[in-house]
């Protein structure tokens, strides 16, 4: 891995290890989990994030995703320990929709009373799953959101920058 990190860095590419835990035998105090493959990608790593299942999605009787609990364990290049849940779909992948309700009602431009979701006047859904459905049939509306929560959020990720200084 000392080897590739240069190589890495230069051609400007990611590389994503997954890992699984293991036991530490006998150990009584502190945490007994720990990631098979020794301590070089623990070091070299520039981020490394812990991901735990919280709950299934289901629809139905079928599962079709899972929440997560994301924590950042170390992070290089932007502030470390940083704690998310989020909702991966297994036709999706991370749900957009999922997130935007979730930072929707925590920056409170979505109002949430019993299991209606609520987007000033407008009624979004009832429940989460119609809510998000809402927010797949009506882009608009989902932009206007994601706008208002980046605005109250002081995040500006609608720009992005490429190498050469060109906006896309």
């Amino acid at each position: 891995l000392r080897k590739l990190t240069g190589t890495i860095s230069k051609t400007k590419t990611t590389v994503i290890f997954i890992n699984q835990l293991r036991e530490k035998i006998g150990i009584m105090f502190g945490n007994p989990e720990t990631t098979s493959g020794g301590r070089a990608l623990k070091f070299y790593a520039s981020i490394r994030i812990d991901i735990r299942p919280i709950e299934p999605i289901k629809q139905g009787d079928v599962v079709i995703g899972r929440r997560v609990k994301v924590k950042v364990v170390k992070n290089k290049v932007a502030p470390p320990f940083r704690i998310a849940e989020i909702e991966i779909l297994a036709n999706e992948g991370i749900s957009r929709e999922g997130g935007l309700i979730d930072m929707g009602i925590t920056t409170g431009i979505l109002d949430k009373s019993g299991a209606w979701i609520n987007y000033g006047k407008t009624r979004i859904g009832q429940g989460r799953e119609n809510a998000k459905q809402f927010l797949r049939d009506h882009a608009d509306v989902a932009a206007e959101i994601d706008t208002k929560v980046r605005e109250r959020s002081l995040v500006a990720g609608n720009e992005t920058s490429s190498p050469n200084g060109e906006e896309s």
